[in-house]
């Protein structure tokens, strides 16, 4: 079925709109001139949308806070005021966060590189990349290909193992005040 055609009133308000396109947008007018000229428009690829933004889950994060307290006491450690203490006194603790934190992280979670060759290693990246798994930095210009040197693996997240949580269980207590009767 054909398209039905715009009324005076729409097509009085395509022509102001365009009128103002054209005086903005050099590439618009252009493909309205090959138009009147009877060639196709060519008008080039509408700009992609924005990707839409979600509002992230707090529950899993706060979960995971609380497991990193629990076994590597991760909060009692960044909490406290380290100033007065010892460089020694200071990476004895640290190791007993490191060890606690590195459990939890394994029990949890399984954790594998991004990219597979040693840090320091050249590498080239192609067009299409992913962009959310590699960062580029230093000097960037141009387009893809790109050729650098390997800074940081990366890390990616394989497989989730968070423990259910009960209903009504107040994540927000990461972990419980402690009285001693």
């Amino acid at each position: 079925m054909p398209e039905p055609m715009p009324s005076v009133i729409q097509r009085l308000s395509i022509a102001l709109a365009s009128f103002w396109r054209a005086l903005v947008d050099p590439q618009f007018a252009a493909a309205v001139a090959r138009l009147r000229a009877g060639r196709p428009a060519e008008l080039a690829p509408a700009r992609p949308e924005p990707p839409h933004l979600q509002a992230a889950e707090p529950n899993a994060a706060l979960q995971l806070l609380g497991l990193l307290q629990e076994e590597g006491r991760l909060i009692d450690f960044l909490q406290e005021g380290v100033a007065r203490y010892s460089d020694a006194e200071i990476g004895a603790a640290a190791r007993v966060v490191h060890e606690g934190c590195k459990k939890t992280l394994a029990q949890h979670f399984t954790v594998a590189a991004v990219r597979s060759e040693p840090e320091g290693t050249r590498v080239t990246l192609s067009e299409g990349f992913d962009s959310a798994a590699v960062r580029l930095t230093g000097n960037v210009v141009g387009q893809p290909p790109f050729n650098g040197s390997l800074r940081h693996k990366g890390w990616r997240v394989t497989e989730v193992r968070l423990p259910q949580v009960a209903s009504g269980h107040d994540l927000a207590i990461l972990a419980p005040a402690e009285v001693e009767l």
